[in-house]
């Protein structure tokens, strides 16, 4: 395990290795969270390999739970290059035109099972993944996986295995994620590390609103900028062009004429062809960009820069907030957060070396809570209810009643008739 450690290039543990492999050798729940690349992968592969010295055997004893089949041949691969007990057998699951290889795979024996949490939950449904001697069950980047709404697949897998240790590791923590792993965690232990850029970058001054969903986020921003005291100009980032016209449509009727956006997909919404047209257009002080089909932009005298989306490059984000250094240079970056966003909020933070100062939300601001799915009702067959009798009603004769199974003897005897023969 050393041999291999050290030709792997691991010279000196990194702070979650130090802080975390202890605690998962004694056997505790761990939640660990941290940036991309700070080695929560390593970690739980280290803890996995030495919890597992001994191969194989024909059920898994470790059971890997990923986002998607790119991160499972990650996972594998860095496995085989830690693991030098060539009896430990790893077997990945994933979305593949056929099923039956992976289920051999499993028939044939193995000791961990690195899979995503769909194709796991299909494959035990199918009696073919045995989770009886799991010891170990480790979900890695739990928000990707809450992000693609596969909490349900990995519950229902915890919750079959009677007793284990559970590892959780994560860029962020979050409402959402915390709902999914609460139900099977065992008085978690949670280490955070915080690992920034070396180099700090000069930006605007920033602040964060971190909102449930996007409803909320309209809400937010249409109370921000409905105060034309403050917000003389100000530019609002968003994905695509749908969306911008979405963002309008709940803006314009508070703003009016004061909104508008950058080359609009609809002839009703009022737009501009150029960000040099917003500048002198004094009536128009919010303007709605976009990202796609949009190349550089000069915002250089734009008091506000706000995001209500991140863009898919976070360079893309940091060009935007970038200072000149001037002292004339007075311009704010608001940005609008949900769960699903945090993860790109601390990517561009680690790539800054700052944090950015998260914001308490505004008075008055109405939070969108959104509808649950009304649960489904439980049909109960109750006896029916005796109807009442009217005056004219009178009992059947016993002989006519079909409620009963008598002997063709005592048939006859009811109707009065002779038994033949």
């Amino acid at each position: 395990m050393v041999r291999s450690i050290t030709d792997a290039g691991f010279i000196s543990p990194k702070e979650i290795q130090a802080r975390t492999l202890t605690r998962i050798l004694g056997g505790q729940d761990l939640i660990g969270i941290g940036p991309e690349g700070c080695g929560k992968t390593s970690t739980y592969i280290l803890g996995v390999l030495n919890k597992l010295r001994q191969g194989f055997e024909d059920a898994p004893r470790a059971l890997v739970l990923v986002p998607d089949k790119e991160k499972v041949e990650e996972v594998i691969a860095a496995f085989e290059r830690l693991n030098q007990n060539k009896t430990i057998r790893i077997v990945g699951l994933y979305a593949a035109p056929a099923m039956e290889s992976q289920l051999n795979a499993l028939a044939d024996g193995c000791d961990i099972v690195v899979a995503t949490p769909d194709r796991a939950r299909a494959i035990y449904l199918k009696l073919a993944l045995n989770l009886n001697k799991i010891i170990l069950f480790v979900v890695d980047d739990a928000e990707l996986i809450v992000k693609q709404g596969l909490q349900l697949p990995v519950v229902e897998l915890a919750n079959s295995i009677q007793k284990c240790q559970h590892l959780i590791f994560s860029e962020v923590m979050h409402e959402r994620l915390d709902k999914m792993i609460s139900p099977f965690m065992r008085q978690p232990v949670t280490v955070e590390v915080e690992e920034l850029g070396e180099n700090r970058v000069g930006t605007h001054p920033q602040i964060l609103y971190q909102v449930p969903n996007f409803r909320t986020k309209l809400n937010l921003l249409t109370l921000l900028l409905d105060d034309a005291e403050i917000f003389t100009k100000a530019v609002v980032f968003v994905n695509t062009r749908l969306t911008a016209e979405k963002v309008y449509n709940h803006l314009k009727p508070r703003l009016k004429a004061e909104v508008a956006i950058l080359n609009p997909v609809f002839f009703e919404s009022q737009g501009v062809q150029s960000i040099d047209e917003f500048y002198e257009n004094e009536l128009v002080r919010i303007l709605i960009i976009a990202d796609e089909l949009q190349g550089d932009l000069n915002l250089e005298q734009i008091p506000f820069i706000v995001h209500a989306e991140f863009p898919v490059e976070k360079e893309v984000f940091i060009k935007r907030i970038l200072s000149s250094g001037a002292e004339e240079d007075e311009v704010l970056a608001i940005s609008l957060a949900t769960d699903f966003e945090l993860p790109m909020v601390r990517k561009i933070e680690q790539s800054i070396g700052q944090r950015i100062s998260v914001e308490e939300l505004p008075d008055g601001l109405i939070v969108h809570v959104e509808q649950k799915e009304p649960e489904p009702k439980v049909q109960t067959h109750k006896a029916p209810k005796e109807e009442e009798r009217g005056a004219a009603f009178h009992e059947k004769k016993a002989s006519n009643a079909k409620d009963y199974n008598y002997s063709s003897g005592l048939k006859a005897k009811m109707s009065k008739k002779k038994k033949h023969g």
